[in-house]
């Protein structure tokens, strides 16, 4: 299990508001048509969902370049909480419980995998799954709400998993 620090959790907050800037298109655009304007952030919430999912217990060589963004966000995270801000760095922000995914779970998320980098090759909006992966992998373990959606998530990937497998 990867644990995020409050570092992490900046970094990861920091994706998120800049996603959000970016995107936001302004009252008028958004009254006008907001399904079309809501759906812009789909490609990013996507990311988002599959790197959530990398950091729950994954092993193997997904869970090891998650364990790893995730640690470079931490320490780039509390460098930044400590130089920039002088606040105190390397204190843990994570859920106290999670739930992890099952085998047929971690099935899903390999073949998720697939299907992300595929999608950040071939897809005009690689750098939004990109941009929503990192953020994932940054808040999917975080105590806050971020961290509560890593619950339905894995709950959902078990249960596809259970369906998909079970028909074998």
């Amino acid at each position: 299990m990867n644990y995020v620090t409050y570092g992490g959790v900046t970094v990861g907050l920091c994706l998120l508001i800049h996603q959000l800037v970016t995107w936001f298109p302004g009252r008028k655009a958004l009254m006008k048509d907001p399904a079309r304007q809501l759906a812009e952030l789909l490609p990013f919430l996507l990311g988002w969902a599959y790197g959530c999912l990398t950091t729950l217990g994954v092993g193997g060589l997904v869970g090891l370049v998650s364990g790893t963004v995730l640690g470079l966000s931490n320490w780039l995270g509390d460098a930044a909480l400590v130089w920039g801000v002088g606040g105190a760095g390397g204190q843990t922000a994570a859920a106290k419980t999670f739930v992890p995914l099952s085998g047929p779970g971690l099935g899903i998320v390999l073949i998720l995998t697939v299907a992300f980098l595929a999608a950040v090759k071939k897809s005009k909006y690689g750098p939004e799954l990109k941009r929503g992966g990192w953020c994932g992998i940054c808040l999917g373990t975080s105590a806050g709400v971020a961290g509560f959606a890593a619950v339905p998530l894995a709950t959902a990937a078990t249960l596809v998993g259970d369906r998909v497998y079970g028909a074998f």
